[in-house]
């Protein structure tokens, strides 16, 4: 009930802010107005959680999720209208009110809500028309068949990492310091993995329903992967903080450049990570995972920036990949189990490894260079 009220508000804001605004300063009213309410809803699980000592409702903390979600999808529309590439319904005030209907639409799809993606009002609106062209199903049936295969080889993979991590002990102070830096690895993959079979699976329902299309291959088959969140074969293997940011959840990432990254007059890249965690819910431990990944990558441009002269061989190049991968993968895993364990306890776990000296090696490096 919640959740449908919280997004029922939402959508007839937007038709009223849209009503009522010119389209240059609908996207600052909207955005503020979103992350106001929403930052409402957080603050109030925080009680829960630190004050009242209480487990928040699973329906709540659902609820919450989707209005998130509707935040993305109503602030990219607000920009569109504001940039012009999306034309006000009631501009013409001949037009009767079915010109709302594809608005409400993008913003009541509950595919979206459930599970993101987040796709623009245009790409919403063709995929829409393809559907009345080529039926979903029948088109997409061996895409989503195939992805499927991957959401249950996802899901024994976390499986058998969750068996892997009751197998080793995380001892505080413990005489050997790898053993606590592979426990905190293998926490991360499997929180990663969590995310990896959800964003497979909103992929799989919206390309079942139509939504997804993006044109055809050099082979004339048709790609289904136009609202992909990232593919864990592709981020996993990548050797730089800063390019696994762009494929880590990459519609937030492209959302996040667009609303903040690319309006940010001073410190862009700083300004963006905190905009995440006020959106993620300003936990501690998300603000403080947010702040690790924004010096890592910041410390990544700089290190490669002073490197890349110097790889001039295929031997450099191979050791400054490998030894470049492994210090994303470590510093990740801290953002990882700072964001999602969100308390305090995230930190003390993180200090009682030898792990948590790689972020303040990101700092060193950024002071230096």
């Amino acid at each position: 009930t919640i959740s449908l009220i919280n997004i029922c508000i939402n959508a007839v804001l937007l038709l009223l802010l849209i009503y009522c605004l010119q389209p240059t300063h609908i996207h600052q009213w909207m955005l503020g107005l979103q992350m106001c309410w929403q930052t409402f809803w957080h603050l109030y699980i925080q009680y829960q959680l630190y004050w009242l000592q209480e487990t928040p409702d699973s329906r709540l903390l659902l609820a919450i999720s989707a209005l998130m979600l509707m935040t993305q999808r109503v602030s990219s529309l607000s920009l569109d209208l504001q940039e012009g590439t999306v034309t006000s319904p009631f501009q013409n005030s001949s037009q009767d009110l079915s010109v709302l209907i594809p608005f409400l639409s993008y913003s009541l799809n509950f595919l979206a809500l459930l599970g993101g993606p987040l796709c623009s009002f245009n790409t919403f609106v063709q995929s829409v028309r393809q559907m009345s062209v080529t039926p979903p199903l029948a088109s997409s049936l061996r895409r989503v068949t195939s992805k499927l295969l991957q959401v249950l080889v996802l899901v024994w993979i976390k499986y058998s990492l969750k068996e892997l991590l009751k197998s080793i002990t995380f001892r505080v102070n413990s005489p050997c310091i790898c053993q606590n830096i592979i426990w905190i690895w293998i926490l991360s993959l499997l929180l990663k993995m969590n995310y990896y079979a959800h964003w497979k699976v909103s992929e799989c329902v919206n390309n079942a329903a139509g939504i997804g299309f993006h044109g055809y291959s050099h082979s004339g088959e048709k790609s289904w992967d136009g609202f992909s969140d990232g593919s864990p074969w592709v981020t996993e293997a990548l050797s730089r903080p800063s390019a696994f940011a762009r494929q880590w959840n990459r519609t937030t990432a492209v959302w996040l450049r667009r609303m903040v990254f690319k309006r940010s007059n001073r410190s862009p890249l700083f300004m963006t990570f905190l905009f995440s965690a006020w959106w993620h819910g300003l936990h501690p431990g998300q603000i403080l995972g947010f702040l690790i990944w924004a010096v890592t990558v910041q410390g990544d441009y700089k290190i490669h920036h002073f490197l890349h002269p110097m790889l001039t061989s295929k031997w450099r190049k191979w050791l400054y990949v490998c030894l470049n991968w492994a210090f994303t993968q470590l510093t990740i895993s801290c953002v990882v189990v700072c964001v999602e364990l969100q308390s305090l306890e995230s930190v003390k776990l993180l200090w009682s490894s030898c792990i948590a000296v790689l972020p303040l090696l990101s700092v060193l490096i950024i002071i230096i260079l």
